[in-house]
Parts: C-alpha cells; sequence; structure tokens
C-alpha cells in the first residue's frame, strides 16, 4: 500500500497534508484580455473557456494534469487548461453528462505553470474520463530532454521533489 503524503513546510513552517493540487482558474489568453474584452467576446465558466477574436474563436477545457508521486498513493495535481478544437470541443460540451469511454482529443496546453518554465508550446492528448472527473492531460514528450514537466509526468517524482516544487508553488 502507498503512503500519504505530508511534510512540514521549510517556509511557513506547518504541516502539509495531502498529496499537493494547485490550479488555475482561467486558460491563460483569458487572463490577457481587458475586463471590457472578457465582457464582450470571452466567455468562463468552472469547465469552460470560449473567446471569440475577430479572427476566429479559442476554445478551452479545464482538465488535470497528474504527476506521480512515487511511493504515495494520490498524484501531484496541476489543475490546468488546454486548447480544443472547435469539433473537439462542441463533441465534449455534447457528452458532458454521459461521457464516452476513450474519448479523447488533442490539445496545447493553455497555462504557464512556472516552476516548470519552458519556451515551446506543450501539445497533450486530453483523455475524457466517465467517472464524473475532470479530464486528464497527457502531455507529448518533448524532443527537448530540458521539459522538465513532461519528463516528470512520465517517470513520476520523488517525494523531496514533491516537496519541494509544493512549496515552490506556496510562496514562491
Amino acid at each position: 500500500m502507498a503512503a500519504l503524503f505530508a511534510f512540514r513546510c521549510t517556509s511557513c513552517d506547518e504541516i502539509h497534508e495531502g498529496s499537493p493540487s494547485f490550479g488555475f482558474d482561467a486558460p491563460s489568453p483569458y487572463t490577457r484580455l481587458s475586463e471590457e474584452e472578457k465582457r464582450d467576446i470571452a466567455e468562463l465558466s468552472d469547465d469552460f473557456c470560449v473567446i471569440a477574436y475577430p479572427e476566429g474563436t479559442q476554445y478551452f477545457v479545464r482538465a488535470l494534469l497528474e504527476v506521480p508521486i512515487l511511493g504515495v498513493e494520490d498524484p501531484f495535481l496541476w489543475g490546468v487548461w488546454v486548447s480544443a478544437s472547435e469539433k473537439s470541443f462542441r463533441r465534449y460540451l455534447d457528452t458532458f453528462d454521459e461521457p464516452q469511454p476513450g474519448d479523447g482529443f488533442f490539445g496545447w496546453l493553455a497555462n504557464r505553470i512556472g516552476i516548470y518554465p519552458t519556451e515551446q508550446s506543450r501539445g497533450a492528448d486530453v483523455w475524457i474520463q466517465t467517472d464524473g472527473t475532470r479530464p486528464r492531460v497527457v502531455l507529448h514528450q518533448s524532443e527537448s530532454a530540458s521539459d522538465a514537466l513532461a519528463r516528470d509526468q512520465r517517470d513520476g517524482i520523488s517525494v523531496r521533489r514533491a516537496q519541494q516544487l509544493a512549496e515552490q508553488a506556496m510562496h514562491g
């Protein structure tokens, strides 16, 4: 049986229990809009975001990116947004209440995770879950060995690394 994750934070000296989970309230393109643009060309809900630019519409879905913590039951979770084509977005909407097993689509990660810097866009497969949870994001493996997030998702991270990442995400 795998252990539960807990650690004493070196920044605030508190004990944090449970696998770390951090999320974004909106995709990055939405956060860059002015208040007027948010009102006039965008729609944001807990699960979906649509931005209707004059040159074309962008669609986003809220999802989970899991990074396994070695020896721990639950993964390190990133609540992220991913882009979707109009066709994939419409299918996801149409089957939202009754998801189809094995359903998924290609998307681009639409948030910048500061503790995992990269200059490249991150492509991913987005897998719809039939258990009522948010879709799961599986990053495409980068040709660059420098994409630590893709590597960590593939290989998992140590408990020590999970603590370091959590502390950095909480306290900067």
